[in-house]
C-alpha cells in the first residue's frame, strides 16, 4: 500500500469515526460503533470500511442495517471533508475481531476457573 492510500484511509477512518460518534450518540438501538480499519484500493475509488459494534446481538444487527442504509449519506459526508478527485465508494464490513478476542478471553477465564476447581 502506498503512503498516499494509507493517509487517505487513515483520514477516512478518523472522519467517519467522529461522524458516527456524533450521529449515533445516545441511540440505544445501535450500541457502540467503532470504525476499526479502512482499506483503500490503489486508485482510491473504493474504501473498505470495517465496523465493530459493541452491544447485544440485536444492536449489532440493527447497527449494521442502519449503516448500510446510510451509505449514501456517509459517502456524501466523506466527499465534503476529504477532497479527492473522486469520492470513494464505501463498502461496509462487520469486523468481528474484537468479538473473537472477547470470546477467547472468556474461554481462558473458564479454563482457569475449571483448573482451580479441579485442584481444590
Amino acid at each position: 500500500m502506498s503512503i498516499r492510500t494509507e493517509k487517505v484511509a487513515s483520514l477516512i477512518q478518523q472522519e467517519l469515526g467522529k461522524y458516527l460518534s456524533k450521529e449515533l450518540h445516545g441511540n440505544s438501538l445501535v450500541g457502540f460503533v467503532t470504525v476499526t480499519e479502512v482499506r483503500m484500493t490503489p486508485d482510491l475509488r473504493v474504501a473498505r470500511v470495517y465496523i465493530s459494534v459493541f452491544g447485544s446481538d440485536e444492536q449489532k444487527v440493527y447497527a449494521l442495517k442502519y449503516l448500510e442504509n446510510q451509505r449514501p449519506q456517509l459517502r456524501s459526508f466523506i466527499g465534503s471533508v476529504v477532497h479527492l478527485r473522486f469520492t470513494p465508494e464505501l463498502h461496509l464490513y462487520h469486523d468481528t475481531s474484537l468479538d473473537n478476542a472477547q470470546h477467547i478471553e472468556e474461554l481462558i477465564k473458564q479454563i482457569h476457573k475449571d483448573d482451580k476447581d479441579i485442584h481444590q
